[in-house]
């Protein structure tokens, strides 16, 4: 079966149609057409090469001679190689090398006072584009400007009263320990008493930590919890301790 659809019939359909025509709008037309049309016209033929030639062509006898062009000078005559000797002075001798030099001879430009003169500072600039502009080099950011400050290199008021109140503060520490120590309520260690205390210090953390490397991995209840951190404490406080020892070379301890 074929897939052709055919119209509904109708009795409609046996009625001829009448055919409409469409009526195209008719095309623009500028009214300067014809202005345009002759004013390209006129400059096409003004631009023309064929065809007679409107200007008068030039003669052969007048062809471009050699030397035609060049400037003609006046002729040499004798009261010209005359005048180049009309002059009657003469000029003064070469100075010998014995003669002292004149003083006191001014000209339009002494030479003797620009070479004396004191030479004008040279002004830095930096180049910042390709075409040549230049600017200052002091005000354009390049130059460190706080190295011309008088202050340049000394040390702050507040870091200085900032030293001052630790050196009193130190004064004051000495001070007091030093009335401790002469009240007798601290004692000086030795370099031998310190280093037996600073052994003791690490076969305790030696101890303390091979106790807690056997703890075992999982802490499951609160008493495994608290052992840990309880050896943790003292490990901290023990590695506190042996830090202080190896610093200090001076150490003072209570006598009770």
């Amino acid at each position: 079966m074929s897939g052709v659809v055919y119209p509904p019939e109708s009795v409609y359909n046996l009625i001829p149609k009448e055919e409409v025509h469409t009526q195209v709008p008719q095309r623009y037309m500028s009214k300067y057409r014809p202005t345009v049309v002759l004013e390209k016209k006129s400059t096409k033929d003004a631009k023309r090469t064929m065809g007679p030639a409107k200007v008068e062509p030039p003669s052969p006898e007048r062809y471009l001679k050699k030397r035609s062009k060049e400037p003609n000078l006046p002729e040499k005559t004798a009261e010209s190689k005359d005048v180049r000797h009309a002059c009657t002075v003469r000029k003064p001798a070469v100075p010998a090398r014995t003669d002292c030099p004149p003083m006191g001879i001014h000209t339009k430009r002494d030479f003797i006072k620009l070479a004396t003169a004191v030479p004008m500072k040279h002004r830095p600039t930096c180049v910042d584009a390709r075409n040549g502009h230049k600017q200052l080099l002091e005000n354009s950011g390049l130059v460190p400007q706080y190295t011309k400050k008088k202050q340049y290199g000394e040390v702050p008021e507040y870091l200085q009263q900032r030293n001052e109140e630790e050196r009193r503060a130190q004064e004051e520490y000495l001070n007091f320990v030093k009335e401790q120590r002469e009240q007798g309520a601290m004692k000086h260690l030795s370099d031998e008493e310190r280093r037996a205390a600073l052994e003791g210090l690490k076969k305790s953390w030696d101890k303390l930590h091979h106790e807690y490397q056997s703890l075992s991995f999982v802490t499951d209840n609160l008493s495994k919890k608290a052992h840990k951190d309880q050896l943790e404490e003292e490990l901290r406080q023990l590695e506190a301790d042996i830090n202080r020892f190896e610093r200090f070379r001076t150490i003072y301890i209570p006598n009770n």
